[in-house]
C-alpha cells in the first residue's frame, strides 16, 4: 500500500491518528521537501514516529518515483506532504504511476491552506480561482495570473495567492555546467508579492490591484505564531511578517459586512480600513 498522507501546517503533531498508524506501519517514509515546509525538521518528525524520514526533493519525486514506489505492492509505503496531499500536482502524478503499476492507493487528507485561509476573516466560499505568484528574475516577469484575478474580481470574488518557495534551486551557470551545487532556499514574503502585483498593474493599468486595493497578508498559518494583517497593498508593503510561509489574499470587489467586521480587527490601521470599506464596498 502506498499511503499520501497530509501533515498539516504547523508541527509534528499534527498528523492525523490516521496518518500516524499508517506512518508507523510503513516500512519507509519520504518527506516531500520542496512545495511547502513545517515549522519543524524531519528529526523532530522522526522522533515522534519512532521511524526513519527519507526527505525526497523535486527530483527523487519527479525522477525518481519508482525507487518510492519499489515494492509497494507488497509492503507499506508512507509519502507525507506538509498540508494536504493533493495541494500540489506533483502528488496527483505519484497516484497516477502507483495505479499504473498496480499499486493501492490511500489519501489521508489534513489542514492545508487552502482550507486554512478562512482564520483570515473571508468566507471560503466567496474564494474564486487560486493562483501562484512566483519570483521576477531581470530577464523572466511572468504576469499570466493576472488574468485569474481578474476573472475572480469581475465576478466579486476574492484571490488567495500562493507565494514562491526556490528550495534545492541551481543557478543557470550551474545547471549549464552540470554541477550539483544549489542555491539556499528562498521564500516569498508578502512585500515581495505585493511589489510584483503593483508592477503588473501599472503596466496592465486594469485598477485591479492598485495601491488602495484591500488584501490581507497572512504568514505561518496554523501555527503558534500566526500572523493576519489587512489592509491596503500600500500599508501591506511596510509590515514586518517575519519568518516563512506567507501567502496573500485579495480581496474581491463584493464582501459581506460580516466578513468586513472580522477582518476588522487585524487592520493595519482601524481608521484607513474603515475609510476603504466605506469608498469600495456598499452593504
Amino acid at each position: 500500500m502506498l499511503y499520501i498522507v497530509g501533515l498539516g501546517l504547523s508541527d509534528e503533531t499534527d498528523i492525523t491518528v490516521k496518518g500516524l498508524q499508517a506512518v508507523k506501519g510503513s516500512e519507509r517514509i519520504y518527506l516531500e521537501a520542496y512545495t511547502s515546509i513545517l515549522t519543524v525538521g524531519k528529526e523532530k518528525l522522526e522522533a515522534y514516529y519512532g521511524k526513519e524520514v527519507v526527505i525526497a526533493d523535486r527530483e527523487m519525486v519527479e525522477t525518481e518515483s519508482d525507487a518510492i514506489l519499489a515494492n509497494a505492492d507488497k509492503i507499506n509505503v508512507s509519502f507525507l506532504v506538509v498540508g494536504d496531499p493533493y495541494g500540489a500536482t506533483t502528488h496527483t502524478d505519484l497516484v497516477i504511476r502507483a495505479r499504473e503499476m498496480n499499486i493501492p492507493v490511500q489519501v489521508i487528507h489534513n489542514a492545508s491552506i487552502m482550507n486554512a485561509v478562512g482564520a483570515c476573516g473571508l468566507q471560503l466560499y466567496n474564494f474564486g480561482q487560486t493562483i501562484s505568484i512566483v519570483f521576477f528574475t531581470d530577464t523572466w516577469r511572468p504576469d499570466s495570473f493576472y488574468d485569474r484575478i481578474i476573472e475572480n474580481h469581475n465576478i466579486g470574488l476574492h484571490t488567495l495567492c500562493l507565494l514562491d518557495i526556490k528550495v534545492k534551486e541551481q543557478s543557470i551557470e550551474n545547471m549549464a555546467r552540470g554541477r550539483k551545487i544549489y542555491e539556499p532556499p528562498r521564500y516569498m514574503t508578502v512585500n515581495q508579492a505585493v511589489e510584483q502585483l503593483l508592477e503588473i498593474e501599472e503596466n496592465r493599468k486594469q485598477g485591479i490591484c492598485t495601491p488602495e486595493s484591500l488584501a490581507i497578508g497572512c504568514a505561518r498559518i496554523g501555527t503558534s505564531t500566526e500572523q493576519i494583517v489587512a489592509g491596503s497593498l500600500s500599508e501591506l508593503l511596510e509590515v514586518d511578517f517575519g519568518g516563512p510561509l506567507h501567502s496573500l489574499v485579495l480581496v474581491g470587489s463584493k464582501m459581506h459586512h460580516m466578513e468586513a467586521d472580522f477582518i476588522r480587527a487585524y487592520a493595519v490601521n482601524v481608521e484607513s480600513f474603515d475609510a476603504l470599506v466605506k469608498k469600495q464596498y456598499k452593504f
